[in-house]
């Protein structure tokens, strides 16, 4: 009796992850929910999230001295892994229908440049990569997403990568 219950079991279980009859013409097509507009998502996740990468190196000097920017501990340096890991998949995203779709080959070159770079960014971030290294790879960011807006620029009154709430690496 248990061996029948565990092979009928088995078989409704094999069932269930085939969705139905197995075929692939019975594959269930993407419903992509797009939650933002292409400017609302660059404001809200891509450039936060190139923000703390780019912060990430460099210097601040005020009134109190000078403050070293690079990551100081593990959890630091996860954030800074973790945003570029975000660049990475938002570099992903822009290539789908959902955000591609009536724009120019020069989107998706764009979109596969800022996925490489956030590739890049992240395993700098990942071995703790020289202040050197990370700065020429935010610079390379810096620059695909500048090279972006000058072919699809931002929206009236919304701020590009370099504006004010972004610095350029130095």
């Amino acid at each position: 009796m248990k061996r029948r219950i565990s092979a009928l079991a088995g078989v409704l279980l094999l069932a269930s992850c085939k969705g139905g009859s197995g075929t692939s013409a019975d594959a269930v097509e993407p419903n992509y929910t797009k939650a933002h507009g292409i400017q609302q998502l660059m404001a809200v996740v891509v450039q936060p999230q190139a923000d703390v990468f780019w912060k990430s190196t460099g210097m601040i000097i005020d009134e109190k001295g000078q403050h070293d920017l690079r990551p100081a501990t593990d959890e630091a340096w996860l954030s800074t892994q973790s945003a570029a890991a975000t660049v990475t998949e938002m570099g992903n995203l822009l290539q789908t229908p959902l955000y591609a779709t009536g724009r120019g080959k020069d989107w998706m070159q764009f979109s596969k440049a800022l996925s490489e770079i956030g590739q890049k960014a992240e395993e700098a971030a990942k071995d703790r990569a020289s202040e050197e290294a990370i700065v020429k790879i935010g610079e390379t960011m810096y620059n695909i997403c500048s090279a972006c807006h000058q072919a699809y620029p931002p929206a009236a009154g919304e701020t590009p990568a370099g504006g004010s709430s972004a610095t350029k690496p130095s």
